[in-house]
């Protein structure tokens, strides 16, 4: 049997260059730092959810370099090549060597976290510091650390005051080589090529790796692939990151549109899209932990085809389409219509999701609702997005209601539109929108909620949106 050749893996780490031969596809970044014997981060769940595993990597965000948290159990170590990855053993290095002198003194995150007693058996400690860390330096921070920047670090012993009070008690940030070193740009990546990692700078480079290796899965921020890796056991013969294409990390917003690349981490859509509806905040806090949000992309998101996926329901409520290219051109198409069946799309042969493209003007009230066992950090039971436009009379001109969690694909209920178009906006319409979604949702039971239950919740979030916007 012939083996695939699996590439040398080169980055900055804490500092100084590295070289990882034979990297499989499937081996992460944990993997690869623990046995460098830099075991500060740890494995705890291998799905992102407790941040044992954090480290920063060096970005650019808003034409400046930042420390962004990354969950390392996640990363795929093909997906880290060129970039510049900081474990807890550096930070205690102000003037020692790249990976920590045990003599040196402590950070500032790292001081305030023992001067306050924020740590017991200390698993978790080391992914709270470098959370705290990235906050410490953030650039445009105003004020204390902002504790909800330790959102996706879970601690089971030590109480979360003490951490809170931690970061309360940090100033700004101290003049040396971590502040010194946002001061020059993040690196660019650049291409790579090998029979099972590749990384093209441009859409039409990766249709046509595609197009010469079916087999190939495409990554962006391995959110969902690093869980099933890490979980499911998955293996997979060849990568293609689109992390390095410019294309699909686009950001623009027009007087008709706003186009957002379907590789741009959610974070980057936060800080850029500034006049986003109110209910695009209400959603993006709900959606993960920073972490994540630091490495996941609206294009994954979709693409998995989930149906308790968090982006669909809002996207499709704002009547957004999807463009999309492969070997026969580009098109693009509603996303109402992106997907077919139970995880899966409208994408052919060889195609890949470019652009999100939300039009304008937004409808004049929208709100999305997300249904969870926790409200943070957690799947959704059922999620809804309700958009409605009304006239002087108080007449619905537009209504959209779109769910997830309800049926095999996240959908749009258009029936339920119909019955309140042209109608005064009452609760005669919300209970003619009940009696349709009475008669035409199905959902399933699993672990997370019952089908009665799933059906009880999707009307009563109809009656939620009459009640928050009737005046």
């Amino acid at each position: 049997m012939s083996t695939v050749a699996q590439p040398r893996v080169e980055f900055i780490l804490n500092g100084a260059p590295v070289g990882i031969d034979d990297a499989p596809t499937h081996a992460t970044l944990l993997d690869a730092l623990r046995a460098r014997g830099l075991t500060g981060a740890k494995e705890g769940c291998a799905e992102g959810e407790c941040g044992a595993c954090t480290v920063v990597m060096v970005a650019e965000q808003g034409g400046r370099a930042i420390y962004r948290t990354v969950n390392s159990c996640l990363m795929l170590l093909p997906t880290a090549a060129g970039h510049e990855i900081y474990t807890v053993e550096s930070l205690a290095s102000s003037l020692g060597p790249p990976e920590g002198d045990p003599h040196e003194p402590l950070t500032e995150a790292q001081q305030a976290m023992a001067a306050g007693g924020g740590s017991q058996c200390g698993y978790c400690t080391p992914g709270f510091v470098m959370s705290l860390f990235a906050e410490h330096y953030r650039p445009d921070r105003i004020g204390p650390c902002d504790p909800h920047a330790m959102a996706g670090n879970l601690c089971r012993c030590t109480g979360y005051r003490p951490i809170r009070d931690a970061a309360l008690a940090l100033g700004p940030a101290p003049a040396g080589r971590f502040r010194d070193r946002l001061a020059r740009p993040a690196p660019v990546l650049g291409p790579i090529a090998s029979e099972s990692y590749s990384r093209p700078t441009t859409v039409e480079a990766c249709v046509e790796i595609l197009a010469r290796t079916p087999q190939a899965i495409i990554v962006a921020g391995a959110t969902d692939l690093g869980v099933d890796a890490n979980l499911k056991a998955r293996r997979f013969p060849s990568l293609v990151s689109v992390d390095a294409i410019d294309e699909l990390r686009e950001f623009s917003d027009t007087k008709t549109s706003v186009r957002i690349g379907a590789a741009l981490p959610l974070s980057d859509i936060a800080e850029r899209w500034r006049d986003a509806p109110d209910a695009f905040g209400e959603w993006i806090t709900l959606f993960a932990s920073p972490p994540i949000r630091n490495r996941a992309t609206l294009g994954g998101n979709l693409v998995t085809a989930s149906p308790i996926g968090d982006s669909a329901p809002l996207l499709m409520a704002l009547g957004a389409r999807v463009h999309l290219a492969g070997p026969a051109g580009r098109r693009s198409i509603d996303l109402g219509s992106f997907f077919t069946s139970y995880r899966r799309t409208a994408l052919g042969a060889g195609e890949l999701l470019t652009t999100i493209e939300i039009p304008k003007p937004w409808p004049g009230l929208v709100r999305f609702y997300k249904v969870s066992k926790r409200r943070f950090d957690d799947i959704s039971t059922v999620a809804a997005a309700i958009a409605l436009d009304r006239d002087g009379a108080g007449r619905v001109q537009r209504a959209r209601v779109a769910l997830g969690g309800v049926a095999a694909t996240p959908l749009i209920v258009h029936e339920a539109e119909h019955t309140v178009v042209g109608q005064i906006w009452n609760e005669a319409a919300i209970e003619r929108m009940q009696q349709v979604l009475d008669r035409t949702l199905n959902p399933i039971s699993d672990v997370r909620g019952s089908r009665e239950y799933r059906l009880e919740v999707a009307k009563s979030l109809i009656g939620k949106f009459y009640w928050e916007t009737a005046s």
